[in-house]
């Protein structure tokens, strides 16, 4: 399989830069071809200026991805998102033609996004360290739900591009990260990085599969009915 990491740490000494190297060796261990875009070594250019055009940076990446089968969005929670170089990153490299504003608008069918798109079949999946304790991301932590924080990243980046988005690999409590802490993560990190090729991806609804009035693009009437919020476009387990 060949498999992206997309990174993101300045430090190639911290826990990131650990859990980075790691999972190269393992992946490559396994028998997978790996790259890794690391954006902070890259000196990568987080802004989009006006009227850019995909230049030579942005269309490597761009075939980065295409090569790819799975891809790993690695990265700190900084301020309940993705540090700003990744965010530029998707920014500038999922461009007008690769990442959106694909197919044509009809009264059936709302172009190729939301489950179509330029990189459907492929996987992803976020492996997210965060300093805060995992009860604080919780249904009813005061973070909020770790499922909803990340939901304008798993659905409305990855998921709208056509990608098949796993579940999220999360570290918490980072700064009480002791040997044993990391061994333990390291190891579970290991059984993640084997499943990726059979790890069920969440049941996001696809855009033009009946579930959606086009082109109103709200959910129709029988479909979760007088429920409302994120977790409605997500299909319940059967």
């Amino acid at each position: 399989m060949n498999i992206l990491i997309v990174y993101a740490h300045p430090d190639p000494r911290s826990l990131n830069g650990a859990l980075k190297d790691y999972a190269v060796e393992h992946l490559q261990a396994s028998g997978h071809a790996v790259q890794v875009s690391d954006l902070y070594a890259m000196q990568w250019r987080p802004t989009l200026e006006a009227g850019e055009t995909p230049g030579p940076e942005v269309l490597r990446e761009q075939e980065k991805l295409l090569w790819a089968d799975t891809v790993i969005f690695q990265f700190p929670l900084w301020w309940f998102s993705m540090p700003a170089i990744m965010k530029g990153w998707v920014e500038r490299v999922f461009s007008h033609g690769f990442g959106y504003g694909i197919g044509e608008h009809s009264d059936h069918r709302w172009g190729d996004r939301y489950g179509e798109g330029t990189l459907t079949g492929k996987r992803a999946m976020l492996l997210i360290t965060a300093g805060g304790w995992e009860p604080h991301y919780s249904a009813r932590g005061i973070n909020g739900p770790i499922e909803q924080l990340m939901f304008p990243i798993q659905h409305g980046v990855l998921h709208y591009a056509g990608m098949q988005v796993l579940p999220a690999f999360l570290i918490y409590r980072t700064s009480r990260m002791d040997e044993a802490r990391f061994a333990a993560a390291r190891a579970e990190l290991g059984l993640r990085l084997d499943t990726l090729h059979s790890t069920a991806p969440i049941p996001f609804r696809r855009q033009n599969h009946g579930d959606y009035e086009i082109p109103a693009l709200t959910l129709k009437d029988k479909v979760a009915p007088d429920q409302f919020g994120l977790e409605i476009h997500v299909k319940a387990q059967e």
